[in-house]
């Protein structure tokens, strides 16, 4: 028996979904998810689709200098240029980050004039510090530091900071001791709050591996042409095991075994006493299914959550703000109607904070309760809504409760929220609603699928929206022949423009009986097809459908995108060919009604 089959064995026996804090990962080739349960409620949902952009280094170049704006826009390499605030421009130098010569030092850098500072064309080195957000690029600061577990280096400080979240003065005290010990020179750190899990043996060991990546980074820095990425930050799951998994965590349970050995080395080098937490999940039912997590994900898709006394709230969120509105629906009350009100309330308030860092909610949000009149009331609801916040780690402002029952509090978030990764918005409506992205579609699809298997027969026949489909066809086809090979089942994947984009069929059968029914083609067969460009990345990739909604693709022929033409199969797979483009249709010659295609 191999190691890791011994490990698997050790590991999965007990992964009961009751324990109270259990951090629950989904590893597929596309996306990473992982869900975070506490007393076997869902709360908080992260998704990593993409090559993280928060936290990464930038070497860029200053495109515009904005003095009305006392800002500057970078280019940094992505779609839109990033944009640069004249106090994120020099490092602080304070050793306290809360201390009044912080915010003296603060102020005086929004006092200085950006136009001394950089010109246009100028090369910096900067490190997003929140994420693009629809129309908005990434905000960037030239205050680059290396996150560590137990500490962060800052580059060019030359101060000990303590995270805010050490209240104790004694034991800030003796961390900035500690702090000045190991502290490289000529560099700056901030101590954690998890240091106090941490000997000085480690953390000089974290300090020194953070130095040298800062080393490298710096190295490349001079090397590469601007703009460049220099250096990324780690994916979820490695951020997670950095930032989450503490001793209030009773399980970190993981359903990819490559992955949980990774994790499981990693954490034996950071902190081996927390490995024996970390279960490998490999049980056939999928792991959100198992952990009853699939139903609560499509509540975050909806904007009207039922509470259990029968009362709703509704939340939209939009670019400018999110308002949430708390109604009493079929909440009738049993005793007075003022004991209701604050009933429904405080239930509300509960359901709020928990959809806060579900949804990951930013910005200013503003929650609209059921009117109250007395104050004793507001201030009691108040209390309790911010003793629901604490187990919240982004910072949030939370303000009064007005007359009308209004309450404005604002909450950081670096990225998109999960609607905003898991839909986009609706272009039948002008972009008033919203509907899950293509890209969470086609995950759908997939889920189904490997809950279908239990089912009989060797392949699985899936008809979607062209545009999920083509989230297929923008990976060159390897996530078909993956799944192929993941599901040990054939796959036909076929279009059809009269379904709408949430909505797919999947059938099981036999592999023999769909080749008869949804590949009646040869190779060597000449068709007529409409072709269409898909993708920015790839201007030349063109495809075309055919009746049944069969993709087909061209590697040439760019120049006939939106017309007719004729092609060659070359090579045929089960949920799409390849072929060689001939020529043209000459509409007034040819035209052959036998040859109907499925025009996209």
């Amino acid at each position: 028996m191999s190691s890791l089959e011994s490990t698997k064995q050790k590991k999965s026996g007990n992964t009961s979904p009751e324990s109270s804090h259990q951090l629950i990962v989904n590893c597929c080739q596309r996306e990473t998810c992982i869900a975070t349960m506490e007393g076997g409620r869902l709360v908080e949902y992260r998704v990593e689709r993409e090559e993280r952009v928060v936290g990464s280094i930038f070497k860029g170049i200053v495109q515009n200098v904005l003095p009305g704006m006392d800002a500057a826009f970078v280019d940094i390499g992505l779609e839109k240029n990033a944009f640069l605030y004249v106090a994120d421009i020099l490092p602080e130098e304070n050793s306290d980050a809360s201390s009044s010569i912080s915010l003296q030092k603060r102020s005086e850098l929004r006092r200085r004039n950006i136009k001394d500072l950089l010109k246009p064309g100028q090369e910096i080195m900067v490190q997003v510090i929140k994420g693009p957000r629809g129309t908005k690029g990434a905000r960037v600061t030239t205050r680059v530091n290396i996150p560590g577990r137990y500490v962060v280096l800052v580059p060019d400080g030359d101060h000990v900071a303590v995270s805010r979240n050490i209240e104790s003065k004694l034991d800030r005290d003796k961390y900035k001791k500690i702090g000045e010990i190991i502290r490289p020179e000529g560099h700056g750190i901030i101590i954690l709050a998890e240091c106090e899990f941490a000997t000085k043996q480690k953390l000089q060991a974290e300090m020194k591996f953070l130095k040298s990546t800062w080393n490298k980074v710096f190295e490349d820095s001079k090397k590469q042409k601007a703009p460049a990425c220099i250096y990324r930050d780690q994916t979820l799951l490695y951020r997670t095991l950095r930032e989450v998994f503490s001793d209030e965590v009773d399980k970190f349970i993981i359903d990819d075994p490559d992955e949980y050995e990774k994790v499981h080395l990693v954490a034996n080098a950071l902190s081996p006493g927390m490995k024996d937490k970390i279960y490998l999940y490999d049980k056939k039912i999928p792991i959100f299914d198992y952990y009853k997590i699939e139903k609560d994900l499509e509540h975050i898709m909806s904007n009207k959550i039922w509470l259990k006394s029968g009362a709703y709230l509704i939340i939209d969120e939009m670019e400018a703000l999110t308002a949430i509105d708390v109604n009493t629906g079929k909440q009738i009350g049993s005793t007075s109607l003022s004991d209701t009100i604050l009933r429904t309330n405080m239930e509300a308030a509960d359901e709020i904070s928990r959809q806060l860092r579900l949804r990951d909610m930013g910005g200013i949000i503003v929650i609209d309760f059921i009117d109250m009149d007395d104050a004793d009331e507001r201030k009691q609801l108040l209390e309790y809504f911010k003793s629901r916040l604490t187990g919240d780690k982004a910072r949030t402002r939370v303000g009064k409760i007005s007359s009308l029952g209004l309450l404005e509090i604002t909450r950081k978030r670096t990225s998109e929220s999960i609607s905003e990764i898991l839909m986009n918005t609706c272009t039948k409506c002008n972009g008033r609603g919203r509907v899950p992205s293509t890209e969470t579609v086609a995950l759908w699809i997939e889920r189904d699928m490997h809950r279908l298997l239990h089912e009989e027969g060797d392949a699985f026949y899936v008809e979607c929206n062209p545009e999920v489909l083509e989230c297929f066809i923008n990976s060159d086809y390897e996530n078909v022949e993956s799944l192929e090979h993941k599901f040990s089942r054939g796959i036909y994947l076929r279009a059809n423009p009269d379904i709408q984009i949430q909505d797919y069929r999947i059938v099981t059968g036999f592999i023999s009986e769909f080749d008869k029914k949804y590949l009646p083609y040869r190779r060597s067969q000449v068709i007529e097809c409409y072709l269409k460009q898909i993708g920015t990345d790839t201007p030349q990739k063109l495809i075309c459908w055919t009746s049944n909604g069969y993709c087909i693709e061209l590697n040439e022929g760019y120049e006939y995108s939106g017309e007719r033409v004729r092609v060659c199969l070359k090579d045929l797979r089960r949920s799409y060919a390849k072929a060689e483009l001939l020529h043209p249709v000459n509409y007034d010659t040819d035209s052959d009604p036998s040859n109907n295609v499925l025009t996209m």
